[in-house]
């Protein structure tokens, strides 16, 4: 049984909904939200537990949705500032998978190990989930019980 741990973005790693404006912002088709979140972590150390995970045998994953108010152009945008932001915050970390998704998606049936964990800051999406599912409050704690 392969170990895995998964990510959602928005609400959980990256404040989206912090941003001024944010829902005027994804209703317009503007990107602004998810290129101007900032961290909900620590990131140097979140960085670090991931590196540590993933050298014992984690793979390491991001499962995100794109904006309800969509079309083709603005999913790519999305996703492609999505994984920018990941890059900023969690360069030194090569997640072994990246699945964002149209909005709405069981991310369960998403991803390559749903029997993994889950961080999420929405409940259903933990209330469905396969594996065992964490709400956002104690990433780190949890993460490093796992070392």
């Amino acid at each position: 049984m392969t170990k895995a741990i998964y990510f959602d973005m928005d609400g959980t790693i990256a404040d989206l909904y912090g941003v001024d404006g944010w829902l005027k912002n994804l209703e317009n088709f503007q990107t602004k939200p998810y290129r101007e979140a900032k961290a909900l972590v620590n990131m140097r150390e979140l960085a670090k537990v991931l590196n540590l995970l993933q050298s014992c045998g984690y793979h390491i994953g991001i499962i995100s949705w794109l904006s309800k108010a969509h079309n083709a152009a603005y999913d790519e945008k999305v996703a492609a500032t999505k994984i920018k932001w990941l890059a900023k915050h969690l360069g030194s970390v090569q997640f072994d998978e990246i699945k964002i998704v149209p909005y709405g998606t069981p991310k369960q049936n998403s991803v390559d190990f749903p029997a993994g964990i889950l961080f999420d800051d929405e409940k259903p999406n933990r209330d469905n989930w396969n594996g065992k599912a964490y709400d956002v409050d104690n990433i780190l704690g949890v993460l490093k019980a796992l070392v």
